[in-house]
């Protein structure tokens, strides 16, 4: 049992790492708001979520962003983008968890992938209407700007284009380490009980 503990501390620390280092390589995407950034950092999140369960998949998103913070900074001190972060994956890897749980195939994490999608783009479009474009306004002392335009036009469409391609990318490694998924989904779930 103690062994299992550090293993899957040390996991969660490697896959926090993997994941940090993934921040670094974001780009942007063409005719969307620059502010907004494409990275698979939420890629080795979703790999804890799935084979140690939702908390570790938590704890992988706070330990990057909170790395990514003390690393790079915030341009106003106030970590508002890596808030945004956090939620961003969050609302992601949980409904591919939870989905996948319940079926443990393929086509439930097909399934759970499109719900994490939606679950992201709905979701993100919310808090930032409620919370993080007004932050950003505040903190940035930005001029003011169409909120409503900037999140319909700009962000929604920006979160499903980002869960197309984490999508892909999570399928196109489900079909390489699926036994190795499997595998560690076994262990963990024999820890639990």
């Amino acid at each position: 049992m103690k062994k299992m503990k550090v293993r899957s501390f040390v996991t969660i620390a490697m896959l926090s790492s993997i994941s940090f280092i993934l921040m670094f390589l974001n780009f942007p995407l063409p005719y969307f708001p620059v502010f907004l950034e494409i990275d698979f950092s939420d890629v080795p999140a979703l790999l804890a979520a799935i084979t140690m369960g939702p908390v570790a998949g938590i704890l992988v998103e706070l330990i990057k962003n909170i790395l990514n913070w003390l690393f790079i900074g915030a341009p106003t001190g106030v970590p508002v983008g890596h808030m945004a972060n956090f939620a961003t994956g969050i609302l992601f890897i949980l409904p591919v968890y939870y989905i996948y749980k319940k079926s443990n195939s393929l086509r439930g994490l097909i399934f759970g992938l499109v719900a994490g999608t939606f679950t992201m783009a709905i979701g993100m479009s919310i808090l930032n209407y409620v919370a993080f474009l007004p932050m950003y306004t505040y903190f940035l002392g930005m001029g003011s700007f169409d909120v409503k335009e900037t999140i319909v036009l700009g962000i929604l469409p920006f979160n499903i284009v980002k869960g197309i391609l984490l999508m892909v990318l999570v399928l196109m490694l489900f079909r390489t380490m699926r036994t190795w998924i499997e595998n560690q989904r076994a262990q963990y779930l024999l820890q639990k009980q």
